[in-house]
């Protein structure tokens, strides 16, 4: 039976998105997952947990397909990392990891209109640009999930009257009154007194996140037109980056940055690299540093600059091959699809990137760029960094792309899998 999961802390709106989310499915012929995160900072999220499962089986017991799951986080926020920002990201991976463990692919999520009219002005307040302001997308896919918010156009007052038509019990998290947290200020000091005075702010502002989605999106797609020109498996042309108008080449540094650093680049290091760097430079950054030689601006992961020899190898059984100087391992195993054979993997040369290689990712495909087949499979850059293994002149396998398809073997012949796993996977 088709699943879809949703996140449900036992609060009204979520309460409410997982009650008419389950009698929808009930007519739909799909079960229903209710995810519940227990973060341990209260005194009271026992009892919560307590809540949500009485009433999802309350809920079972009258006909509804819905069933709970919950997990507690564990750990704490490392230092200078806030409560908020350790509960959020601890949560979606919480959500993520139940959802995957049931089979599903798609978690609704509970925020309304107010939320993100909220999120907007919260942006604004902190100086944050049209990525910030643009606040909640109403559909992302993220690690291969898809997070929805089918509420985001209605008000808070539709989710009101809902919960009173169906007469929803729901828990009242005691931390919404804590003013030490920027968005419960807002919801205390800031918002009724906005709305007194206009009294179309929740629409006005969410209308405003709108268009600065918009906004964002026409900035992802000019700088991806100026990458083209600019960018290459080594690093980017910061030379003919400078050539481009001051906000087309902040654009188009600030996008390169953020897809090898994964997360957004400080603006003081972009107005650096931009107007202060000259053609040497090396610069710390999330996981790496960046370094600029002859004008090109490379991202280098920590330890990727370690001496990493080409190797000869023979692959041609099945079996687990440590390579302790690449920190990694290569697993070997049989495979009915999408294998190579044992003669092409009988003598190959394990070595590093070094620019120019075509990488073909489908039979019926052409050998393209590894940029652009890492692109195409939404291959981060911090795991790019692995292994290819050549047999000749010929590619045969890439880290994080798997077989070129110019080597996979015949259908119903012996084949093998292979995979790169690096030493800190399991």
């Amino acid at each position: 039976m088709p699943v879809v999961a949703v996140a449900y802390s036992g609060g009204r709106d979520s309460t409410a998105l997982l009650h008419a989310t389950a009698r929808s499915a009930q007519e739909l012929g799909l079960r229903v997952l209710a995810l519940h995160v227990h973060h341990g900072l209260s005194a009271r999220a026992d009892g919560w947990v307590a809540h949500c499962r009485s009433q999802c089986e309350a809920w079972a017991a009258q006909g509804l397909p819905v069933q709970f799951s919950f997990r507690r986080l564990a750990g704490a926020p490392a230092g200078g990392q806030s409560v908020e920002a350790w509960a959020r990201e601890g949560r979606y991976l919480a959500l993520q990891a139940m959802a995957e463990e049931q089979g599903a692919d798609l978690v609704l999520l509970a925020q309304h209109r107010r939320d993100q009219a909220e999120t907007f002005l919260l942006q604004a307040l902190r100086g944050g640009g049209t990525a910030g302001q643009a606040a909640m997308p109403a559909l992302q896919f993220r690690d291969g999930m898809s997070w929805a918010r089918p509420w985001l156009g209605q008000p808070r007052d539709a989710v009101e009257a809902y919960l009173q038509e169906h007469g929803l019990r729901f828990v009242d998290d005691d931390s919404n009154a804590d003013p030490r947290y920027a968005r419960n200020r807002l919801r205390l000091q800031v918002w009724p007194a906005l709305c007194e005075a206009f009294a179309q702010a929740e629409a006005s502002l969410a209308q405003a996140a709108q268009w600065a989605q918009e906004a964002l999106d026409l900035q992802r797609e000019m700088a991806q037109q100026d990458l083209q020109a600019l960018e290459d498996d080594l690093g980017i042309d910061l030379a003919g980056l400078r050539l481009l108008s001051p906000a087309r080449a902040s654009n188009a540094l600030r996008a390169w940055l953020l897809e090898q650093l994964a997360q957004p680049a400080p603006a003081s290091l972009v107005a650096r690299l931009l107007h202060e760097a000259d053609e040497h430079g090396s610069w710390p950054c999330a996981g790496g540093h960046l370094r600029l030689y002859r004008a090109r601006l490379s991202f280098i992961e920590d330890g990727a600059e370690a001496e990493r020899p080409e190797l000869e190898l023979d692959l041609s059984k099945p079996g687990r091959y440590p390579q302790p100087a690449w920190q990694g391992a290569w697993l070997v195993e049989r495979a009915e699809i999408e294998g190579a054979s044992e003669n092409v993997l009988r003598c190959l040369t394990m070595r590093e990137r070094r620019g120019g290689e075509q990488f073909q990712l489908h039979a019926k495909g052409l050998p393209r760029s590894l940029k652009k087949c890492f692109q195409d499979r939404a291959v981060p850059a911090w795991l790019r960094q692995g292994p290819m293994l050549v047999c000749g002149s010929e590619l045969v396998f890439v880290a994080g792309l798997g077989v070129d398809a110019r080597h996979l073997a015949e259908a119903g012949s012996p084949q093998l899998r292979l995979s790169w796993i690096p030493d800190a996977a399991p």
